[in-house]
Order: structure tokens, then sequence, then C-alpha cells
């Protein structure tokens, strides 16, 4: 079962339940992956809303080999998720609100609307919004 108090989520593919968690290595590796010098430039990257296949690829396999699965980005490419490609992004929307916070743009698994969150959270226990590290 995973914790979201440590980042986890979890989502069904080829079927299975399975845990995905977005580590500080698992960031590593997507900066490395997309090009990025920092955390905030991926932060950014996935707030301008616009993801590739290949993006949301990477994303989940690194989510997958953060919460402990052996499983490279070709097996991750043959999988199937509920919901057919909507399946694909709410699971990437869901791991990366997990990851990154809460924002209003995102919207809860079953909605009409999926955005990537902000670079804002919030504040465990309140309503405000702290900045994402690096941000005014």
């Amino acid at each position: 079962m995973p914790n979201p108090h440590r980042g986890e989520i979890e989502a069904r593919l080829d079927g299975k339940p399975c845990t995905l968690c977005l580590t500080l290595g698992a960031l590593a590796e997507l900066e490395h992956a997309f090009g990025h010098e920092d955390m905030l430039a991926l932060a950014e990257r996935f707030q301008s809303g616009r993801l590739s296949a290949r993006d949301a690829q990477r994303i989940i396999a690194a989510g997958l080999r953060g919460a402990g699965h052996d499983i490279d980005d070709a097996a991750v490419a043959r999988m199937q998720a509920e919901g057919g490609a909507a399946g694909y992004v709410d699971i990437v929307a869901r791991l990366l609100t997990a990851t990154f916070g809460v924002s209003d743009g995102v919207r809860p698994s079953g909605s009409d609307t999926i955005a990537p969150p902000s670079s804002k959270g919030v504040r465990p226990g309140g309503s405000d919004t702290i900045p994402f590290p690096g941000t005014t």
C-alpha cells in the first residue's frame, strides 16, 4: 500500500497494482534524461503542461524504479494502463502532484481535466502555499 507521506502513489499497470515514487535518485535520473541542471528546472518543465508520451514513459519508469521495481524504460513502454492514454496522463499527474505538491490546476483521478502541478506546495495541516525551493 502506498504511503502518501513519502510521495508514493498506486497505479494499475498491466492489470496489477504498482507503487510509484519519485525519490531523489529518480528525480536525478529525470534531470539527466530531460537535460536539466536542477529540480526547479524539472518542476518548471512539468508545470508547462506539455508532456510527450516519451516524457510520460520516462516519468512512470523513474517512479517505478524509485519505488523499488527493477524495470527499464522499454518494459514500461509495453505496459498498459487502465483508461488508455488518459490513464497514463492520470498516473503522471498524480505522481507529480505527490512529488512536487498540490496545484489548483491538478484535479483528482476521474475528473475531466488533468494538469501537471505548479511549483507550489501546501503546508501540512494548513492551506497556505509555500514556494518550491528556489522560487520566490
